[in-house]
């Protein structure tokens, strides 16, 4: 399979890479040796290093489309993910189209440092939990700040923050100026993906796809999990929204090195 994934995305960029059409979208390959591959403590995806020229094309080449008004099909930590900016509001309800997604239905959003967080959301836990946590395969709720496009969940206070723990998503929000929203790339209600195959009936909606390679093990249901979901908007407690891939290692640092509790308890 990956072996299928790379040919194809290095035949498609031979060709001139083509833009989206009819069951074909532009399929950008990331250099061999920078995807994800399984990390500890039950974390599906950690990323390899990378950098050099083909990187930073696809940096930018990504950074490009978002900001035209894009969707771009990319690589995270744990699954992949489809990203669009997140103050843009045309690019966000192009995302729930592409998903079928219930409207009622929360987008996180993505940002490549803890520092950025702050412009975004109300803080009320310190700064080291935050960095305990992220980046990795975790997604924090807290309160949002005005600063967040209100089009964006405007049916709650509360958004979900993701720090992927992968180059490729780090290098692509801080290229770009506000940040990213993101979910995962698949049609709601059906199951996750860990290569560019398995979605690809949504790339004739899609700007790009970057390809990253498979996302830990494809044959595994627990790399399928996603990020463990936490919401941390209320001082003191902390309530798991989604188990996901990252829970025991999660629940132990919020508990045993920040003494918060459930918020049920």
């Amino acid at each position: 399979m990956a072996r299928a994934v790379r040919v194809l995305a290095l035949a498609l960029a031979a060709e001139g890479a083509p833009g989206p059409g009819p069951g074909r979208a532009r399929l950008v390959p990331l250099p061999p040796g920078s995807g994800a591959r399984p990390g500890p403590q039950g974390a599906c995806g950690e990323a390899a290093e990378a950098g050099g020229a083909g990187w930073r094309e696809a940096v930018t080449a990504a950074a490009a489309a978002l900001q035209a008004g894009g969707l771009v099909a990319v690589p995270t930590d744990t699954v992949y993910g489809v990203a669009c900016l997140a103050q843009d509001s045309a690019a966000v309800r192009g995302i729930y189209s592409l998903k079928g997604r219930n409207g009622a239905k929360p987008l996180a959003i993505c940002l490549g440092d803890v520092e950025r967080l702050y412009r975004y959301c109300r803080v009320n836990v310190p700064d080291e939990l935050l960095r305990d946590l992220l980046p990795g395969p975790v997604t924090l709720v807290l309160e949002r700040s005005e600063e967040l496009n209100k089009d964006l969940n405007p049916f709650t206070s509360l958004v979900g923050v993701r720090i992927p723990d992968h180059p490729f998503m780090r290098d692509l929000a801080r290229a770009c100026p506000g940040p990213l929203a993101l979910t995962s790339a698949n049609i709601s209600s059906q199951g996750s993906t860990l290569t560019v195959l398995e979605f690809q009936d949504l790339w004739p909606q899609l700007s790009l796809v970057i390809d990253g390679g498979p996302i830990g093990d494809i044959q595994s249901p627990e790399c399928r999990l996603g990020s463990t979901v936490v919401d941390l908007s209320v001082s003191g407690k902390f309530s798991i929204i989604r188990p996901g891939c990252a829970l025991t290692p999660t629940v132990e640092i919020l508990k045993k090195k920040y003494g918060l509790v459930p918020e049920s308890s």
